[in-house]
């Protein structure tokens, strides 16, 4: 599973197909930052994104990624598949060059895709039937017309939402059984057995183990110190938590600077007192002081815990939206 050689027939033999790699790093990331000069994503993978998920060992690239290269040795398009070992899907990523797009090779990639999902879930033998998710946005209208054509359907959508960092704050305060600290690496586990509690109830989501969890934690783009943890004093048990990031390239071409919400989660008990209010008044304090202009996150638009209405009510304000395509295989 981690040699050098793709696990599935090429997808399209106009271009030379091999896992990405190490030696790949700089093609790679030059294609998706071609690939997002075009379409303008709010997020794409930059090299120090990509340089992370090559140290994964759940879900090795050299097994679970190809990259096509036309005769002058340039990167044209690639794929690269996620799956947890019991999980109940796997993820799909991946783009073509524009200069190549609309030639067939988006649909040779889903092809591979399909096949790479059916081998891991065939390999973590005991998992629920074979399927496949794409996430995309919502502009990227050339996207949902090829999964479409593939037999996808959209399962979810997701809303960005900003709030300005110019407004007054919310003031909400914390009962005295509750008490703020700072994110860091003494709580990076408490907070991770939190965060999968938390999130038990959430539509697609899945517990994180130590590797994923360290992708979040070690994340390029994570800022800590614009993190919050909300503790039980008596007990030390981590009752909720915020988790932000901050990406200095995409507020270059976006033309603000916002502190992103990755994480927001309460555990179940801890529900109704107050504390993601708190967490989030206390985002949008280190936000502001920090120099950003905006506070952001995204948010299922159909999350049980009524998130949505939390949002809204706190000032953000939808502003894009995403979807969930999925297929079962």
């Amino acid at each position: 599973m981690t040699g050098r050689t793709a696990p599935q027939a090429s997808p399209d033999p106009r271009l030379r197909w091999r896992p990405a790699g190490t030696a790949e790093l700089d093609d790679w990331a030059a294609l998706i930052a071609r690939t997002a000069a075009v379409e303008r994503p709010v997020w794409f993978e930059r090299r120090e994104d990509l340089a992370q998920i090559l140290e994964s060992r759940t879900n090795p690239v050299a097994a679970n990624s190809i990259l096509g290269f036309d005769d002058r040795e340039v990167a044209r398009a690639y794929a690269r598949l996620t799956k947890n070992p019991d999980g109940d899907k796997a993820v799909g990523f991946g783009c073509v060059d524009p200069e190549w797009q609309g030639n067939g090779i988006g649909t040779g990639l889903l092809g591979w895709l399909e096949a790479r999902t059916l081998q891991r879930f065939a390999e973590d033998a005991g998992t629920a039937g074979p399927r496949l998710r794409l996430y995309m946005e919502q502009q990227h209208t050339h996207q949902a017309q090829l999964f479409e054509r593939r037999g996808y359907r959209i399962v979810r959508y997701y809303n960005e939402m900003h709030r300005p960092l110019d407004a007054a704050f919310p003031e909400p305060e914390l009962d005295d059984g509750l008490e703020l600290v700072d994110f860091g690496p003494g709580l990076h586990e408490a907070v991770r057995l939190a965060h999968n509690e938390a999130f038990r109830d959430h539509w697609g989501s899945e517990p994180r183990d130590e590797e994923a969890w360290g992708f979040v934690v070690n994340d390029p783009q994570a800022r800590p110190d614009l993190s919050g943890v909300v503790v039980e004093r008596a007990s030390g048990r981590v009752a909720g938590y915020q988790i932000a990031s901050h990406d200095a390239d995409s507020a270059a071409d976006r033309g603000f600077k916002e502190g992103y919400t990755d994480l927001l989660g309460v555990r179940r008990e801890f529900r109704g007192r107050g504390i993601a209010q708190a967490l989030l008044a206390d985002a949008m304090r280190r936000f502001a002081a920090a120099g950003m202009d905006k506070a952001s996150l995204d948010v299922d638009a159909e999350n049980p815990t009524g998130a949505l209405a939390l949002y809204t009510k706190m000032g953000y304000v939808a502003v894009n939206r995403s979807m969930a395509w999925d297929k079962e295989l």
